[in-house]
């Protein structure tokens, strides 16, 4: 733990115990946090910027997409709409290079020029 590590946990405690984080607003409400856990932390602050200009990587949009589609497989018990998500998924995944659905995302040459046009004719 760095000295700036300690003095901010000294600080954080200290603010504990004079009740400065007691009633806070939203306290005892989960945190709406959005989903980058599959994002490599050096490039979550890029992302972030990409997705709120309105951008959204298409590797993204994939990974949301076979998310989505594994939740409903768990959920759905009609066997015609299961075997179509499933078919999906499966596209899906063949779509997806080796191991990126598993968490490592790296930005495709496309969606960089892609973003270089756009920001270019801004």
């Amino acid at each position: 733990m760095t000295t700036f590590d300690r003095i901010a946990e000294q600080r954080i405690a200290e603010a504990i115990e004079r009740g400065e984080f007691s009633n806070l607003p939203g306290a005892g409400k989960p945190l709406a946090l959005d989903d980058d856990a599959l994002i490599p932390e050096e490039l979550r602050l890029a992302y972030r910027i990409l997705k709120n200009a309105g951008f959204v990587p298409p590797e993204i949009e994939r990974l949301n997409e076979i998310r989505n589609l594994r939740q409903l497989l768990s959920t759905v018990d009609d066997e015609a709409s299961r075997r179509r998500a499933l078919l999906r998924l499966n596209l899906l995944m063949a779509q997806t290079p080796a191991g990126r659905h598993h968490g490592d995302l790296r930005i495709e040459p496309a969606y960089c020029e892609k973003i270089a046009e756009r920001l270019g004719s801004s």
